[in-house]
């Protein structure tokens, strides 16, 4: 079968379209057949072996895994032992660990969830990963009809499905982006939207009882004086150094939290089947409609990710196997 490899941290430029032995499903798995399959962020990270702590777990001088991906959708082409939720045919998506921008990959079956018919494979692709992120975020933010929410980085993958979820849920809603991707957000339901390179939304004199941060861009007490006494923020994401990423700023947060009034948080998000059931409800009943800025053909993922290294992407990038 056809995979993106690479075979040493780098680039875009150091993956390739190449033949590998297609993978048998073991116990408890099922061989997916992938008709899509999204980019996320941690695909640039695990492409270059950054943050270097990763490298501990991904391989210290090179990748362990030599197949890149995680978040697919596609159809049941083969069942490994003792699997009996799926069968074969089923429409299905779901994440991988790695090994997802492939032709097939085995997949057990407890980490994926059918596909509705009214989503598409190419929506469904987007879920896993982004779509989680932004449901659990969510709910470790309670949100709920009169919560107020302000979601910096909404223009992104996990943002667009941010905005949308807590509009779904009953939340109002603001949303932190630049001047290019303001339609954007306001057309997925924002209430309010602030654009970042004409302002400084920490210097809002509003105060909101959820943030959700997938950006990491500003310092954590500046971001504390827009919550509501009482409030929670969520530290989702954080570029960070070289070497340690984003564990500080996550360490800062976490040891902030019995010294002050907001409740701060970590979001550790976890791919399961009744969540990714949960996300395809709200598509497919069109409440939430993933915003997929791209598609490029599996041979040309290179490129993919030469686009989402280059811009913010509005949304998501998808792959088409």
């Amino acid at each position: 079968m056809k995979a993106i490899v690479y075979q040493e941290y780098g680039s875009p430029d150091v993956v390739r379209h190449a033949d590998v032995d297609r993978p048998a499903p073991a116990a408890g798995e099922v061989l997916v057949g992938v008709r899509a399959a999204a980019l996320n962020h941690a695909d640039l990270l695990t492409l270059r072996g950054t943050p270097l702590l990763l490298r501990l777990a991904f391989g210290v001088r090179r990748p362990k895994a030599t197949v890149l991906g995680r978040a697919v959708a596609g159809t049941v082409a083969e069942i490994g032992p003792d699997v009996k939720e799926l069968q074969v045919g089923d429409e299905v998506f779901g994440e991988a660990a790695q090994r997802g921008f492939a032709e097939y990959v085995a997949i057990p079956a407890k980490r994926l969830a059918r596909k509705p018919e009214q989503v598409t494979f190419e929506q469904a692709a987007t879920l896993p990963v982004a779509g989680i992120t932004a449901l659990q975020a969510l709910r470790l933010g309670a949100a709920r009809p009169g919560t107020t929410v302000l979601v910096n980085g909404a223009s992104g993958g996990v943002g667009t499905f941010t905005v949308q979820l807590a509009k779904a849920l009953g939340a109002e809603v603001t949303g932190v982006c630049s001047t290019r991707n303001a339609e954007l957000v306001r057309s997925l339901g924002a209430d309010h939207v602030i654009d970042y390179t004409r302002e400084d939304f920490t210097r809002d004199t509003r105060r909101f009882d959820v943030l959700i941060d997938m950006v990491g861009n500003h310092p954590i007490s500046a971001l504390r004086r827009l919550l509501a006494p009482g409030g929670i923020y969520i530290a989702s994401n954080s570029a960070g150094g070289p070497v340690l990423g984003p564990i500080p700023r996550l360490l800062a947060t976490v040891a902030q939290t019995p010294f002050v009034r907001q409740r701060l948080r970590v979001l550790t998000s976890r791919s399961t089947a009744e969540d990714l059931w949960t996300l395809a409800g709200f598509v497919a009943d069109g409440k939430v409609t993933p915003v997929i800025e791209r598609t490029y053909p599996l041979s040309e993922t290179a490129d993919a990710l030469r686009l989402l290294e280059r811009e913010h992407a509005r949304g998501k990038i998808v792959l088409l196997a």
